[in-house]
């Protein structure tokens, strides 16, 4: 059996902490990383011995597979600062380019059309490669609909590279969803807030395999 990839989650706010959690709880172990030290630590003694505190340098050295828990500007400063510690890592972009409007709502921080996803692929070091993924549900979603039975729901992805389409799935199927790629990165305004495929978009709820296939076609 092939040894599953390392994979560490980096920033640990609400949606890097469900994710870690997830994965814990499908058994993966996970590198917890953050730039307060502290809160990785607390993060792992939680989650218990299958995850591991480190800081965000060290995460990115260790690990093969680096989940960017952080906001849309730090991703690409962090892509800027460890361009050579990159090299060859698979990133994964959870990411939703927003921020509070004057009325109590969200706003896109970049154009219209635009996606946080073609943005970075633009800006990622040479030999990474990105994936867009675990940023189709909210928080709480991604929370309570984790391992659903009888029918797990559906985590969407986009990537440009197909190489990686079996870590991608591995890593979502362990958080307890079904992974479906939508296509490659210009397809990443979809899975975004916002997005046809976007939780807080025109998809409105988690929704299982059988009802993706009605919305992305037979092809999946």
């Amino acid at each position: 059996m092939t040894q599953p990839s390392t994979v560490a989650v980096i920033g640990l706010g609400n949606i890097g902490t469900a994710v870690a959690t997830n994965l814990v709880k499908g058994h993966r172990s996970v590198i917890v990383a953050d730039r307060k030290l502290e809160k990785a630590n607390n993060l792992a003694q939680k989650l218990g011995s299958l995850a591991q505190p480190m800081t965000i340098q060290g995460a990115i050295k260790q690990a093969d597979i680096l989940i960017l828990a952080i906001y849309f500007d730090p991703i690409k400063e962090l892509l800027r600062q460890y361009a050579s510690e990159l090299k060859g890592k698979i990133i994964i972009d959870p990411s939703n380019p927003i921020a509070p409007d004057e009325k109590g709502g969200f706003k896109k921080i970049i154009g219209t059309d635009q996606s946080a996803g073609e943005i970075l692929s633009s800006l990622l070091p040479k030999d990474a490669k990105l994936a867009k993924a675990l940023g189709t549900l909210g928080v709480a979603s991604l929370q309570n609909a984790a391992f659903q039975k009888p029918a797990a729901a559906v985590l969407f992805y986009a990537t440009d590279d197909v190489s990686i389409n079996n870590d991608v799935e591995q890593l979502i199927r362990d958080s307890g969803y079904e992974p479906v790629r939508i296509g490659g990165l210009d397809q990443s305004i979809r899975i975004e807030v916002f997005g046809d495929l976007h939780e807080f978009g025109a998809l409105g709820k988690t929704i299982n395999l059988q009802e993706a296939k009605q919305k992305v076609g037979q092809n999946i």
